[in-house]
């Protein structure tokens, strides 16, 4: 969209302000309210920012400002917010890209990508829940028929939350975000809301409107749409799955190739792109899945309904909810990321780990399509099959070692994001829970 299609966008919805919008280190969404008159001001010099008052940005009380500079064709209106424009804006500071804005990382990324005449597909599944506030102050479902054990797929939890489902999905497809199902997941309150794969970067911008959206129109009608990992410590946990391909200059997907004789339909790039995720899964996990609470998650053992459906295992399968990445036919799903990732960090990540793979031209080994969770310790440590990092601090371990990773998100921001994430895991670490009181107050 040029500056003058987009004064025309704006003029024609009667749109009389754009949200500058950016997102900090954890992939949360800031943004000043500008008069669409002053739409050149944005598109040019950028709306201002004291960087120092956003989470990882890198600056000081002393710094310079951080300007978020407009991507004029992510412009749209915000259905939930009428008269109000949206426009994800790339980071800069004297003038120049800015080494700290995840957004400038992941153009890097892909811009490197295009200089070997490719593209990066990716589709993201974002789960989550729909909460209320009990009157004791806990929460649970919004519905409170929702109930079942084993709830995936019910008409009823699906049919009774169908208003704020309704919103959310027309308020995605006013905008250009292709919804194409929508369905009750496997946690009582959980859902999910698929849209259509596109170019990476888009996917991303994508993601976190799609979270902008969930979270106001549920507290529009009282309710919590949430993205965390795992609210509830004996229900399925919540994740983002990443779809992932890559096109040529022809738009040919080169992940494709009917004649695998592994019967997954997956070409030899495809392999070593998926081998050297694999390889870099340990480190991954800390920026994929960057929560504290995204480890209660990725854990083995039981939900309420049977499974966890967490991927622990860091191999593959064919339609193995129980590997790390699963193979739909063509293109991968990696089921490690969860809601609380910074959706341009991850990719970039997972970009890097697996062009390591492309360039080292490493292997995967081959498919595992057994039920991992039913395998003893011994058995998986005979089969060279890994556990991901069963904490934050031991995946921060492991990407603080990654010299790829940290390469690719740049050695600056890698440094910001260890550092706030260490503090974050001694914050826990020091925290008296309920759990500590009622187990250890009269014990000893």
């Amino acid at each position: 969209m040029t500056p003058a299609a987009a004064k025309k966008y704006l003029a024609d919805h009667k749109l009389k302000y754009i949200l500058a919008q950016f997102v900090d280190i954890h992939g949360a969404a800031k943004a000043k309210a500008v008069p669409a008159r002053h739409l050149d001001m944005v598109l040019n010099d950028g709306a201002g920012f004291a960087g120092f008052a956003v989470w990882g940005l890198g600056m000081g009380p002393h710094g310079p400002d951080y300007m978020a500079r407009g991507d004029a064709t992510t412009l749209s209106a915000i259905p939930w917010m009428p008269g109000y424009a949206r426009m994800a804006c790339d980071g800069y500071v004297h003038g120049k890209p800015y080494e700290y804005c995840s957004r400038v990382v992941l153009k890097r990324q892909l811009a490197a990508l295009k200089k070997r005449g490719l593209t990066m597909y990716t589709g993201i599944e974002p789960e989550f829940m729909l909460l209320a506030r009990k009157a004791d102050g806990g929460l649970a479902p919004a519905d409170d028929t929702d109930t079942l054990e084993k709830p995936c797929y019910d008409y009823k939890g699906l049919a009774r939350s169908a208003a704020f489902l309704e919103k959310l999905t027309e308020s995605l497809v006013d905008v250009g975000i292709d919804v194409y199902q929508i369905d009750h997941e496997d946690a009582n309150g959980q859902f999910e809301v698929n849209f259509t794969y596109a170019d990476a970067l888009k996917t991303a911008d994508n993601f976190v409107f799609f979270k902008m959206a969930a979270s106001e129109i549920a507290r529009s009608m009282g309710l919590i749409a949430t993205l965390m990992p795992k609210p509830f410590s004996n229900r399925t946990g919540t994740g983002a799955h990443f779809h992932i391909s890559m096109g040529d200059a022809k738009s040919k997907n080169i992940f494709y190739d009917a004649k695998d004789k592994n019967g997954l339909a997956l070409s030899k790039t495809a392999y070593h792109f998926l081998a050297g995720v694999l390889a870099h899964a340990r480190a991954l996990t800390a920026i994929v899945a960057p929560s504290i609470n995204s480890y209660k998650r990725l854990v083995v053992g039981r939900a309420l309904s049977g499974a966890t459906w967490a991927p622990a295992y860091i191999t593959y399968g064919d339609n193995n909810r129980t590997a790390c990445i699963r193979i739909p036919g063509g293109r991968l799903e990696l089921r490690l990321p969860d809601g609380s990732c910074n959706p341009y960090l991850a990719t970039a990540a997972i970009l890097a780990a697996g062009m390591d793979g492309i360039d080292r031209k490493l292997d995967p080994g081959k498919p595992v399509s057994d039920n991992l969770y039913e395998w003893s310790p011994e058995k998986l440590k005979k089969s060279g099959i890994q556990l991901l990092p069963q904490n934050l601090a031991e995946a921060l371990d492991a990407f603080e070692a990654d010299k790829v990773l940290r390469g690719a998100l740049g050695e600056a921001l890698s440094a910001e994001f260890l550092s706030l994430k260490r503090m974050e895991w001694i914050e826990y670490s020091r925290h008296v829970s309920d759990w500590e009181t009622s187990r250890y107050l009269e014990f000893f």
